[in-house]
């Protein structure tokens, strides 16, 4: 599953952004990288640039900050109790997917990492940036390790950056999602999340 917009509410990039006076344009950035209209990591570079300076702590605050989307909890819950297993794949920071998933004790997680000198955040991604294509790779690499058939994995995601993971699970379920997307996913969800148990796919 995806994190910002469909676990959570908001952006965490955008609430980062807010600290250093570029909400308006990273927002801008966002919802045209959402819609497909531009390219996700070229568009994650562009976004992160404007954070450098940020004291690294503005993390801890926004996490804080961060809301679950309705039905987060009940679907997680819901997920356990079936045994059927969950991870998060963002497009987002590990700094906070990493603690929000160990809140909601999901274990498995990919996401970006934001590199930090002197307690600041340079403006800049480490390491490969987690983007449409590398979520896909995250859902069949974790299927592969979990002996699950590709055809009994399910995606759930809001933008264009969701759309390779959904196409290539068995199921993908856009949640509040960009028309682009809900238009390529095999459903379509604008309630809460738990609706996703509900599904006749996903009903035995």
């Amino acid at each position: 599953m995806d994190v910002d917009s469909t676990l959570i509410t908001g952006e965490v990039i955008e609430m980062l952004a807010e600290r250093a006076g570029t909400r308006a344009l990273v927002a801008a950035v966002t919802e045209r990288a959402m819609r497909g209209e531009i390219d996700f990591a070229r568009s994650l570079h562009e976004r992160v640039a404007t954070l450098a300076g940020v004291p690294v702590t503005v993390l801890a605050d926004v996490l804080d900050e961060v809301e679950l989307s309705p039905g987060a909890k009940e679907l997680v819950a819901g997920l356990a109790a079936r045994g059927w297993p969950l991870a998060l794949v963002s497009g987002g920071f590990t700094e906070v997917v990493g603690p929000l998933a160990a809140r909601l004790g999901i274990t498995r997680y990919r996401a970006n990492r934001l590199e930090v000198a002197d307690g600041v955040l340079t403006g800049r991604v480490a390491g490969e940036v987690v983007d449409r294509a590398a979520k896909a790779v995250a859902l069949r690499a974790w299927a592969d390790e979990l002996r699950v058939p590709l055809e009994r994995t399910v995606a759930i995601g809001d933008g264009a950056n969701d759309l390779d993971m959904l196409a290539a699970a068995g199921t993908g379920i856009a949640y509040r999602a960009k028309p682009l997307v809900a238009a390529a996913a095999d459903h379509a969800l604008e309630g809460r999340l738990d609706e996703v148990l509900t599904l006749p796919a996903l009903a035995s």
